[in-house]
């Protein structure tokens, strides 16, 4: 049997914790990885896995097995860019994970770009709003905003999450009545529903004063934030929206910023936008090229 298949096979079941959803992550069959592991069992006289029906656990034996196959693994990995740097080639796959709405954004055009730029490159791109974790998961980037501190990750941040309150020319033709935290209660509202935010305040400083006034009754209410947006593009209500997300329509007078002087509170989603990696893929070329062209889309947007 490949030892180094076997090697991943055991790696990839001890991150996932998990037979099948292992076999899953690597396109493998059950059986597939459970005979790899049985076949690293007994040339080792131990046993790596104590297994139930319900779930498995490493043996003592086999966390200390599963650090220096980790270290076998990522050695291999770096030899194997280490060759790719030296040969000047850009090639292989990066794996990428971010929120959907970072896509229509700014995310798909900096994807296609990558990919122009970098023709013997792939992407695999997957887009959640659930934490996930990247070094478990297998990604080599993520693109992320709200709580970055953590261990073995570089965050880098890209651009700012400012929120800014909009509405489409449209509306503000249906609805002249001005627009002040006193007229919330008078307007139709679009409102992003997430558990990062407070489903019943919001807090911004307008004036130098710190302000908290209470939600008003949504007249569309989601958990997908591009389905309200395109309820804002059609003139539907007024909606809270990051810059980074604003920023186009409004240059194209598609929507209009409202109550500019006031500074609204990102709350979890935080105050930067960040690209994190591994700590150990920090000069990695292809890491190195996706977000140098992030950051180039983000200057000629304007939003750096």
């Amino acid at each position: 049997m490949d030892q180094l298949g076997a090697i991943t096979m055991f790696v990839t079941t001890a991150d996932q914790g998990s037979f099948t959803r292992a076999a899953a992550c690597l396109g493998k069959t059950t059986s597939a990885l459970t005979k790899a592991v049985t076949h690293l069992e007994s040339q080792l006289g131990t046993r790596l896995f104590e297994r139930s029906t319900r779930r498995i656990a490493l043996t003592e034996a086999g966390q200390i097995y599963l650090a220096s196959a980790r270290q076998v693994l990522l050695q291999l990995q770096q030899a194997q860019e280490d060759i790719d740097r030296l040969q000047q080639e850009m090639c292989g796959t990066l794996r990428l994970v971010a929120p959907p709405s970072f896509a229509p954004a700014f995310l798909n055009a900096v994807c296609y770009g990558f990919l122009e730029r970098y023709p013997q490159m792939r992407l695999e791109v997957q887009l959640t709003d659930e934490f996930v974790d990247l070094l478990g998961g297998g990604y080599d980037l993520a693109v992320r905003d709200g709580p970055i501190e953590l261990p073995d990750l570089i965050a880098r941040p890209l651009t700012a999450n400012r929120i800014l309150l909009c509405a489409s020319p449209r509306y503000l033709q249906r609805r002249p009545l001005p627009v002040t935290p006193e007229t919330f209660a008078e307007h139709d509202w679009l409102i992003f529903r997430h558990p990062a935010l407070n489903p019943h305040f919001w807090r911004f400083t307008l004036d130098g004063e710190r302000q908290r006034v209470a939600q008003p009754v949504p007249r569309l209410a989601s958990d997908n934030y591009d389905f309200l947006f395109g309820a804002l593009l059609a003139g539907l209500g007024l909606q809270l929206c990051p810059q980074w997300s604003a920023a186009p329509y409004l240059r194209r007078g598609e929507l209009v910023q409202l109550l500019p002087e006031a500074t609204l509170d990102p709350e979890q989603f935080g105050p930067q936008i960040h690209v994190i990696y591994p700590a150990h893929r920090r000069h990695t070329r292809k890491h190195q090229a996706f977000i140098e062209c992030l950051n180039q889309y983000l200057d000629a947007q304007q939003l750096h």
